[in-house]
C-alpha cells in the first residue's frame, strides 16, 4: 500500500485525462459491485429490530422483541446448542488431521503426491449434495446417521482441506535448518514439532482452524441429510423456519451470524497481518 501511495503522484503527473477518468471509473465500478453483493445481507439487520410479524419495508415500529423470542425459544438455543457442540469438535479433527498431513506432505517428495493432494482437497471441490448423499449411505448401514459422530465427522472432513492449504502456504517459507538444528541438539520429532515448528506456522493452523469453524458452522445441505431432531444445528433451524413459517426471528439470528462470521474474518486479518 505504501508504495501504491508513492506511486499515485507519479501516476497523477503524467497520466493524461483519459487514464485519470479510467482509474476513477475502476474504482466507482469496484465499489459498486461491492455494494450490490452487501447490501442484501445488511438489508436483513434492520428487519431484525422490526415489531411487525412480517419481514417487510418500512418498518412500523423498533423493537427488540424478536432476540427475546429468539434467547427463549427452545427450538432455538436447542440448535445454537448444537452447532457449538459440532462445530468446535469438528474444527479440533479437522485441524490436527489437516496439519499433520501439510506436515508430511511438505517434508517428502513422492510418485503419486499429486493425486493424494487432489483426494485431500476433493470436499472442497465436490458438490455437496453429492457429500450429502454418499456420506449418508455409507454411514447409515453403520448407525451413524441422526448422531453427533457422523455429523462431526463429515464436518471435519469438510473443514481439513481448508486447514490444509492454508498450513501448506505458510511451510513455502519454513526454514528446514530450524529443524535439523533441533535434531542435533537431541530433540526428539515430537518436541521438535511442538517447540520449533507448531509456533512457527500457528498463523497457518489457526487461519485454517477459523475457515474449518465458519464451514462447519455455516453447513446445511449435509445436516439436513445426516442430523436427526437431536441435532438440529442453527442453519438447519433457519432452514426449517424458511421453509415452514418466515418470521423476524430468522432475521434476528442472521444478524447474529453476520456479526459473527465478521468478526471470525477480523481475527483472521489480524493473525495474517502478525
Amino acid at each position: 500500500m505504501n508504495a501504491l501511495q508513492r506511486m499515485l503522484p507519479q501516476f497523477q503527473a503524467y497520466a493524461t485525462p483519459w487514464d485519470k477518468l479510467g482509474w476513477w471509473a475502476l474504482r466507482i465500478v469496484c465499489v459498486a459491485v461491492l455494494l450490490f453483493l452487501q447490501l442484501p445481507i445488511f438489508v436483513i439487520i434492520p428487519l431484525s429490530f422490526s415489531d411487525s410479524s412480517f419481514l417487510v419495508y418500512p418498518i412500523p415500529a423498533w423493537s427488540l422483541r424478536w432476540y427475546e423470542n429468539l434467547f427463549t425459544s427452545a427450538e432455538w438455543i436447542r440448535a445454537a446448542k448444537n452447532s457449538f457442540i459440532v462445530a468446535p469438535a469438528a474444527t479440533l479433527i479437522a485441524t490436527m488431521l489437516g496439519t499433520l498431513a501439510a506436515v508430511g506432505l511438505a517434508r517428502v517428495s513422492f510418485a503419486g503426491k499429486g493425486v493424494l493432494m487432489s483426494l485431500l482437497i476433493a470436499p472442497m471441490v465436490v458438490p455437496i449434495v453429492v457429500v450429502a448423499v454418499s456420506t449418508y449411505l455409507f454411514f447409515a448401514p453403520l448407525g451413524l446417521a441422526d448422531s453427533y459422530v457422523g455429523l462431526i465427522i463429515v464436518h471435519a472432513a469438510l473443514g481439513a482441506p481448508f486447514v490444509l492449504t492454508t498450513v501448506l502456504a505458510t511451510l513455502q517459507g519454513f526454514n528446514r535448518n530450524l529443524v535439523r538444528a533441533s535434531l542435533s541438539l537431541g530433540a526428539d520429532p515430537v518436541t521438535t514439532f511442538f517447540r520449533v515448528t507448531l509456533p512457527v506456522i500457528a498463523p497457518g493452523v489457526i487461519s485454517g482452524a477459523l475457515f474449518a469453524f465458519a464451514t462447519s458452522f455455516d453447513e446445511v445441505v449435509v445436516t439436513l441429510f445426516l442430523a436427526g431432531p437431536d441435532q438440529v444445528t442453527l442453519p438447519r433451524q433457519m432452514f426449517t423456519g424458511i421453509r415452514e413459517n418466515i418470521t423476524p426471528t430468522i432475521a434476528a439470528v442472521a444478524t447474529l451470524l453476520v456479526v459473527f462470521t465478521t468478526s471470525l474474518l477480523l481475527a483472521l486479518e489480524w493473525l495474517r497481518g502478525a
